[in-house]
């Protein structure tokens, strides 16, 4: 059995538990198969699924995609309108799924707010052949720090990127050891901080 995409995805905002799942769209995107699984994962977690979309065109196209959904398959809430002015508003996003066709799907990211204990970001139809330039830490605010990223070959590819949550710091540097295992070796280093 193959893997697709959307279900990864879906799993994944499952997985995270995720309480606002934001998901941006564009005119010919595979709305059923991404929205679907984002609405099961919104209502296993009791969330809030919100698609953005363009213009009313986009709007529309995407609600008559989604009348075919299976029954107990919540619409999403669809916001209309330019991603900051929309990203402005969704304050505490804790998944958040992008297409990487939609024009300017960075501008998306870069507007995001994301939750205080941090989120998982998807550019999907991300392929490092299409999207070489394509970097977290030059699409993202320089106050959001990226903890880990991958880019998977799944479909028309997929990148994907934890951010942290809200440095909770009391400025005191606490010591401590660090611990390290060689992948090759398969021994343990530890150093003191």
């Amino acid at each position: 059995m193959e893997s697709s995409a959307p279900e990864l995805i879906s799993a994944m905002a499952g997985g995270w538990n995720a309480k606002l799942i934001v998901e941006a769209w564009t005119n010919g995107g595979a709305a059923p198969k991404n929205s679907i699984g984002l609405a099961i994962a919104a209502r296993h977690s009791g969330g809030r699924h919100v698609c953005i979309v363009a213009d009313e065109k986009s709007r529309q196209e995407y609600t008559c995609a989604m009348q075919n959904r299976p029954a107990g398959i919540a619409l999403p809430e669809v916001m209309v309108g330019e991603a900051e002015e929309l990203m402005g508003r969704l304050t505490g996003i804790d998944f958040l799924v992008v297409d990487g066709h939609c024009k300017d799907f960075t501008r998306v990211f870069s507007f995001a707010k994301f939750s205080h204990l941090g989120a998982v970001l998807v550019c999907k139809n991300a392929s490092r052949k299409t999207f070489s330039w394509f970097r977290w830490n030059k699409v993202l605010d320089s106050a959001v720090s990226v903890v880990n990223s991958r880019n998977l070959p799944i479909g028309s590819g997929i990148d994907i990127a934890y951010v942290a949550g809200e440095k909770r710091c009391s400025g005191k540097v606490t010591k401590g050891w660090i611990t390290h295992m060689d992948q090759q070796s398969g021994e343990e280093h530890v150093f003191r901080r």
